[in-house]
């Protein structure tokens, strides 16, 4: 195994504190912040020839870094040893009797894989394996590298009576500037990193929701794309909705419900495949397909602003197959589960609400596309109403804070859910990891 030092962990209590030393006296270039939701922590990193130093904040009390600063005090945490291959590497330290923290890698900062080595096993010293996709090692790969870590393809959830079950049907890019409006690009570039296009990596994340009926709640892309399609928008199909579904033990002929939240390609792409002979026709035989009546108006009718969305081959032959069911009005589509029109994305958009046994979750859509989101502000420029994307967000961040409301966010490429919570009046996120796959 082969490794390069590439960065000092160094636990702070408050980072910017911690910044008067390391920026204001010691005079060193400071990497814009970045929150590693998964691990609730801040990182800083400080580039120190070809590695850096790693400053690193809690921004929970549950967070790892919190507990160590509680017990042990600020100081130096861990090394982080760059590997070319981090499974290879785990699959060797674990032949050789060394104990893992991780056994699996999981998404750390800079959307690095990382991986931890128990201090036991390295004479008290916590080590860091990471592994980034491409790029020089330098420091000055974290300005110009984009890594796709990959989460889970199937994580589960309970909420009550109901299983929840995320899937993934593949990862896709889309230009970071319209992502994020009119958030300026050093801002919204720290939380998600953009490749040479302009384009930041988003994960298509379907929820399965079993209970009286097993439905699904979008689907993703498909794969009715042709190559031109596939390169605009960086599609990555290692991992697809066909897999998933297979890995959680659901069959297309499992579902009874196929709920759309709107019908842009990134979402109903799914809904129909291509058979042998050509045809397009439904991708699950036996499911009712329910979509908005305002939001199908507007799909079956695209105009110059949204024809590049709305692809007819994914919902046309739902109604030509007899499939297609029109709902008009916020309403329960089956028990524990309703539909609440936020409008701003689309005119009709909708998220979905689930409730049972007094726990509530929702799968938000593109109203909180990705965690980086989170912010009031922090709107599409692909919105068409902005303005009402806003009135819908604050009113529902307030209440998944009020109500401790589980929230499913469909394209952000780490974090699949998690809990809002508000403290010192800012919010943060605290993930919630499902249940192992399969």
């Amino acid at each position: 195994m082969k490794a390069t030092l590439d960065h000092v962990g160094i636990a702070v209590r408050d980072i910017e504190e911690a910044l008067a030393f390391y920026r204001d006296r010691l005079g060193l270039e400071i990497e814009a912040p970045e929150d590693v939701t998964s691990q609730r922590v801040r990182a800083r990193f400080v580039p120190v020839g070809d590695s850096s130093l790693e400053l690193l904040e809690a921004t929970g009390p549950e967070s790892p870094i919190a507990k160590y600063v509680e017990k042990r005090g600020p100081g130096l945490h861990h090394l982080t040893l760059q590997v070319d291959n981090i499974h290879d590497a785990l699959a060797q330290l674990k032949a050789r009797g060394a104990k893992l923290i991780d056994e699996q890698p999981r998404a750390g900062a800079e959307g690095a894989l990382v991986a931890f080595i128990h201090p036991s096993s390295a004479h008290g010293v916590l080590i860091e394996l990471k592994q980034r996709e491409a790029g020089p090692s330098s420091s000055d790969s974290r300005r110009t590298t984009v890594v796709d870590a990959r989460p889970a393809t199937v994580s589960r959830y309970t909420i009550g009576d109901l299983e929840l079950i995320s899937l993934s049907d593949g990862f896709f890019r889309l230009d970071g500037g319209s992502m994020f409006g009119v958030v300026p690009k050093p801002l919204w570039e720290a939380r998600a990193p953009a490749d040479s296009r302009n384009r930041i990596r988003l994960a298509m994340r379907p929820l399965v929701v079993r209970g009286a009926r097993t439905m699904i709640i979008d689907a993703g892309l498909g794969d009715k794309q042709n190559e031109k399609f596939r390169d605009i928008y960086g599609v990555d199909r290692a991992t697809s909705l066909d897999h998933a579904l297979a890995e959680a033990g659901i069959t297309p002929d499992d579902i009874d419900i196929v709920l759309a939240t709107h019908l842009h390609f990134d979402h109903a792409g799914g809904f129909t495949m291509r058979d042998a002979s050509g045809r397009i026709r439904p991708r699950f035989p036996r499911a009712q397909y329910v979509v908005r009546r305002g939001e199908w108006e507007d799909a079956t009718h695209p105009h110059e602003r949204n024809r590049a969305s709305y692809l007819l081959d994914n919902y046309v032959p739902l109604a030509e197959a007899g499939v297609l069911q029109l709902v008009d009005d916020d309403q329960t589509i089956m028990p524990g589960v309703k539909v609440l029109r936020t409008g701003g994305h689309t005119q009709h958009h909708q998220m979905v609400v689930i409730e049972s046994a007094g726990k509530t979750a929702a799968f938000v859509a593109d109203l909180i596309p990705t965690t980086a989101h989170l912010g009031e502000a922090w709107i599409m420029g692909f919105d068409l109403y902005p303005i009402d994307t806003l009135a819908a967000k604050k009113a529902f961040l307030k209440d998944a804070v009020d109500r401790e409301i589980l929230v499913f966010f469909e394209h952000d490429p780490v974090t699949v859910a998690g809990y809002i919570k508000a403290q010192g009046g800012k919010r943060t996120l605290v993930p919630v990891e499902g249940a192992s796959r399969g």
